[in-house]
């Protein structure tokens, strides 16, 4: 059975065929854009199950590109690794607060890529063998990865999503921001932890007054309480 698609929008083309040629080794499809207009272009006759996005891109830049996919209801469920050759946090916040699910530094190694990429694919599939869920409010359908909140339908990425459901999961018990990374990214992640409260703000401020049903642990970690005081 033929694995999921991957877009690779990256201007520098080694970089871009050397990302290519180790996930086409794994099995995966693989398109590939040099700019931000050449992947919408592709994304109009084909929609892959998940894109590696570079933050520097001649014309529209990377982050423009997340923005608008995350805006647009056929693209905004799939999952964004993004690429830059910036290693600062404000960038990887920057890349998180438009909704992107991972970020790698260049340089990076594409093995450890390929890791990525297989773990953000095998967590979603495994959210799609489970059922319906509620708290508080805000009821999450995993087999169509959709939240709602008193009935109405909460925008989430991917990873705010699976964010959300494993702590509804897990209820009353406090998760540490180690453990979340684990459990969410599923990778080591270790030296990232403020990703978590990004994501986690985001998810909050997404859910509203739903959001106070998520307690923060201080020193610890979080947790969502078994049921509102």
């Amino acid at each position: 059975m033929a694995k999921e698609s991957i877009l690779i929008v990256e201007d520098e083309e080694d970089i871009r065929s050397l990302v290519g040629h180790h996930l086409g080794e794994a099995g995966y499809k693989i398109f590939e854009a040099g700019a931000g207009n050449e992947a919408f272009d592709i994304l109009e006759k084909n929609l892959p199950d998940l894109i590696i996005l570079d933050l520097m891109l001649p014309g529209m830049t990377g982050t423009e590109v997340c923005k608008t996919l995350k805006q647009q209801e056929e693209t905004r469920h799939i999952p964004i690794i993004m690429l830059t050759a910036k290693g600062e946090e404000i960038d990887r916040v920057v890349g998180f607060e438009l909704g992107a699910d991972d970020y790698v530094t260049k340089p990076f190694s594409p093995r450890e890529l390929v890791l990525r990429v297989g773990a953000i694919l095998k967590r979603i599939h495994a959210e799609d063998t489970r059922e319906v869920m509620q708290i508080d409010g805000i009821t999450i359908d995993v087999p169509k990865h959709q939240v709602s909140v008193e009935g109405n339908i909460i925008d989430l990425t991917a990873t705010e999503f699976k964010l959300l459901l494993t702590l509804i999961e897990r209820k009353g018990r406090v998760q540490t921001r180690d453990m979340l990374l684990e459990s969410v990214w599923g990778y080591d992640y270790a030296g990232f932890t403020r990703t978590v409260d990004t994501h986690m703000r985001r998810l909050r401020s997404k859910l509203g007054a739903s959001g106070d049903c998520i307690e923060t642990v201080r020193g610890v970690g979080y947790r969502i309480r078994e049921s509102r005081e």
